[in-house]
């Protein structure tokens, strides 16, 4: 998992990276889904600056809809839509829930025994015949989609990323500009996604069944993005 401080800088940075702009495809995959079934409680994991969250809540009002995130930057973004929000970990929540969602490539964020921690802490957190839906980066999304060199300027910040994929491994440097006065504040960062396959996940949900599964295009033409669903049995 990256540190809060690459979490801080990325908060800070999102809204440059045409992540909501591309949102509304994905959320589509999630709200179908939820829309199907009966649920009162849901917890989002890596709610981020609350935008799913919120959406959920006028969409479904479930009676307990919570979020959670490890930015405490992200957290403070969150708090516009005055919905529960709080900095954690997953693995520390007490409550169960009927849907937990990790949306937006978030378990790309974990390497391998960190998946598995995470996913034994899903199972923990669900009800009985709860849900889980996530989606994850396809090798098409890292190797072609992610990788390069990119620089956005805004006037007021000025951002930099190189980013490459190898050994299932993505890494990307992050450097921002921030207008301070007349001069400049320098922040770098770096991040790491990590590839899995489907069958790996599943492997690691054995109380767990997956029951649907699409892919998602976003970007280009190729599935960048595959959108799934256990539940729990």
């Amino acid at each position: 998992m990256p540190r809060s401080t690459a979490l801080d800088l990325y908060a800070k940075i999102e809204d440059l990276l045409g992540v909501k702009e591309a949102s509304p495809k994905l959320y589509a995959h999630y709200f179908l889904t939820l829309g199907s079934i009966e649920f009162d409680s849901l917890l989002d994991v890596g709610c981020g600056s609350g935008d799913f969250l919120y959406q959920v809540d006028k969409a479904f009002a479930p009676q307990l809809l919570r979020g959670i995130d490890l930015s405490p930057q992200m957290i403070e973004q969150s708090k516009n839509y005055n919905l529960d929000t709080r900095v954690q970990d997953l693995c520390s929540v007490e409550e169960s829930f009927d849907v937990i969602t990790a949306v937006f490539d978030m378990l790309n964020y974990l390497d391998k025994p960190s998946l598995q921690s995470f996913l034994v802490c899903i199972e923990n957190s669900l009800t009985p015949q709860g849900y889980f839906l996530c989606d994850i980066n396809t090798l098409f999304g890292f190797e072609e989609v992610a990788v390069g060199s990119l620089s956005i300027d805004d006037n007021e910040r000025f951002l930099a990323i190189e980013s490459d994929f190898d050994a299932d491994i993505y890494n990307s440097d992050f450097t921002l500009f921030e207008k301070d006065g007349s001069c400049y504040k320098k922040s770098k960062e770096s991040i790491k996604q990590y590839y899995h396959k489907v069958q790996e996940i599943v492997k690691l949900l054995p109380n767990m069944q997956l029951i649907a599964q699409d892919k998602v295009t976003l970007y280009l033409d190729v599935p960048d993005k595959e959108f799934l669903v256990f539940r729990k049995i």
